[in-house]
């Protein structure tokens, strides 16, 4: 049964279960080595070891991802392109654009984007396929222009490898694991390097995408799933139906609701318990349940949103509109009775790659913008630099840097 407390005894409930990356760093460290040194070889032992893999090629054969493609149904097929179509049209509001212009007379200052040259979207193989994740890492990237798009995943399922091919992805690897993510760190004789690796993963994988970030960029370092939801006068069934979304991902997710309605608290954790009798992931479900979740009695609006933002959430659901100017915290926040979070796991266009942890406190979740680089650009004529000049050299020699000084005088003399 889940927990119904008061918010002066929630702190410990809502002190996250923080992801223990040191002893999984431990554990990966040697692997990282090992594959840097011995690139490819390394790889399939690794492959052979943790993967099961069994075969000779790491690369799928585009007649097999052709195969899966023709082997979906058609209304997988039509989610399929419905969910690209939604995710694409918001990347391509997030990407930054070109700008070019005339700062002070003769002075033109603007910004260049081009993208990363090379993608590595990990794709977990856990105990279900996640074609959802293929979206939401190749599509901003394809927004992007980035050229050489791989995917990788060790459980190399129908639906994954159909997807990756419905949306034209040719490489697509099939290892897993922190020997995944060193392969495309650094490269391999047939892995190539990447410029950014993206995508959820477990324990193992994220301590490797941590201790490797100074070799290959990362989105971020994943901790358990979350939602926080703020309702007072809402139906049950649907806010119990939003906490067993979010429990059934692993025994490690949280699911809060914060309200100031005795009643409401009393309706959904009974409807949890309801919903759990015919829920076919109810053991998974259930431990998250009991173990990282909670209803939290608050005493005002004012109060929830405090919490809120002090947990910054992967996941935010707000019952009222009228909360969100308050909101400073949150990975992807879901307005009104009507948006489940599910709705975003899939097909309503943000991305669902989300930071957790609190890391939504200093970034949003996974974007079109991660796969470019904004390059600045400036261009002085004579004049524009003259005016400029005597700013210039009197920084320069207060810093002691004469050379910089003279490298714009002597474009003056």
């Amino acid at each position: 049964m889940i927990r119904i407390i008061n918010s002066r005894d929630a702190a410990a409930v809502l002190a996250r279960r923080g992801a223990r990356l040191s002893d999984a760093e431990t554990v990966v460290r040697p692997i990282l080595e090992n594959v840097r040194d011995r690139g490819d070889e390394a790889v399939l032992e690794y492959a052979r070891q943790f993967d099961g893999f069994a075969r000779n090629s790491l690369l799928v054969p585009q007649e097999e991802l052709a195969a899966a493609a023709d082997g979906l149904s058609a209304t997988f097929r039509n989610a399929v392109r419905e969910a690209s179509a939604n995710i694409r049209a918001f990347a391509e509001l997030q990407l930054p654009t070109e700008k070019n212009i005339e700062l002070a007379p003769g002075l033109r200052v603007g910004q260049i984007v081009r993208p990363l040259d090379t993608l590595c979207a990990y794709v977990p193989g856990g105990r279900y396929p996640l074609p959802s994740t293929v979206m939401m890492t190749v599509i901003p990237a394809q927004v992007a222009g980035v050229p050489n798009i791989c995917v990788t995943t060790p459980k190399p399922s129908l639906e994954i490898l159909g997807t990756a091919a419905l949306l034209g992805v040719t490489r697509v690897f099939l290892i897993g694991g922190a020997h995944a993510i060193a392969a495309f760190a650094f490269g391999t004789e047939t892995i190539p390097r990447a410029d950014r690796i993206v995508g959820p993963g477990n324990i193992y994988v994220a301590a490797a995408k941590k201790l490797l970030a100074g070799d290959v960029g990362i989105d971020f370092i994943a901790g358990p799933t979350e939602i926080v939801i703020i309702a007072n006068d809402a139906e049950a069934s649907w806010i119990a139906a939003d906490m067993l979304a979010q429990a059934e991902h692993d025994s490690d997710a949280s699911a809060i609701l914060l309200t100031t309605s005795q009643t409401l608290a009393n309706r959904v954790a009974a409807e949890i318990e309801t919903q759990l009798g015919t829920l076919a992931t109810a053991p998974t479900a259930r431990e998250a349940i009991e173990r990282n979740s909670a209803i939290v009695l608050v005493g005002s609006d004012e109060e929830a949103v405090e919490i809120t933002n002090n947990l910054a959430p992967e996941h935010l659901s707000i019952h009222d509109a009228s909360l969100l100017p308050n909101i400073r915290h949150a990975g992807s926040v879901f307005i009104g009775p009507r948006s489940p979070e599910a709705a975003g796991d899939y097909a309503s266009g943000p991305n669902h790659v989300l930071p957790t942890s609190g890391v939504a406190r200093i970034r949003g979740g996974l974007s079109a913008a991660d796969f470019v680089k904004v390059i600045s650009t400036q261009e002085f004529t004579r004049d524009a630099l003259t005016r400029l000049a005597p700013t210039i050299t009197t920084l320069a020699r207060a810093e002691g840097l004469e050379a910089h000084a003279r490298s714009v005088e002597v474009r003056l003399s």
